[in-house]
């Protein structure tokens, strides 16, 4: 699917309910509207993190490990959609910040568990105690079901852009094809890897520096 497809004027919201060139169209402009939604995303958490030493990318690995608890550096790299390289330095850095620590991974000695120490925790609440309170005061006019519609639609593009990224979808639909010619299914290989392949040691620097945060509430 491409994203510079479609003309730019279309069908708006409301205009030839349920046909599904109508719904297409809507679908492209919300497609073309996530980059710039990004970055602009993005540069509003630079400015917010300013006083603190934080990069966005950082405030994404926090909230990554707040949300999800401890997590390889492997897992928080899929999780969020990114190659292991950046997360691995953002971890070097929150370390040396004082924010995360390395523990002992029950479920693989060689890969170590990446968790938030307790002043991580309170950095990553006491920024997002702040945007909470801007994101309430902003966009109080936005019905709840609305944003759970936003999310419902934004979870499908992410899951459609994902098969078409990694051909899972070719692949998903050539292996159903083959299972209704051979009903015995002796080809059991999709391709995909353990969760324990390719162990890693991850050693991140102790931490060096305090974080201050000027102007935060929650602190």
């Amino acid at each position: 699917m491409s994203v510079i497809e479609g003309d730019a004027g279309g069908p708006t919201a409301g205009d030839g309910a349920g046909d599904p060139a109508a719904t297409e169209d809507l679908l492209y402009d919300v497609i073309r509207r996530l980059w710039p939604l990004h970055r602009t995303v993005v540069r509003a958490v630079e400015r917010e993190l300013a006083d603190t030493g934080l990069t966005a990318g950082e405030h994404a690995l926090l909230d990554a490990l707040r949300t999800e608890g401890p997590r390889t550096v492997p897992q928080l790299a899929r999780s969020m959609g990114l190659d292991r390289q950046p997360v691995q330095r953002w971890v070097n850095h929150a370390a040396e910040l004082g924010l995360v620590v390395t523990a002992p991974n029950p479920a693989h000695r060689r890969s170590s568990l990446i968790r938030l120490t307790a002043e991580g925790t309170a950095a990553i609440r006491g920024i997002q105690q702040f945007e909470a309170t801007e994101l309430r005061q902003r966009l109080a006019d936005l019905p709840a079901e609305d944003v759970r519609t936003a999310l419902h639609v934004l979870d499908r593009l992410g899951e459609e852009f994902r098969h078409l990224a990694n051909g899972s979808r070719v692949q998903r639909e050539e292996t159903d094809s083959q299972g209704s010619r051979d009903s015995r299914g002796s080809e059991g290989s999709n391709g995909s890897k353990g969760s324990n392949g390719n162990p890693e040691g991850h050693d991140i620097r102790p931490a060096t520096a305090p974080l201050t945060h000027k102007g935060r509430s929650g602190e």
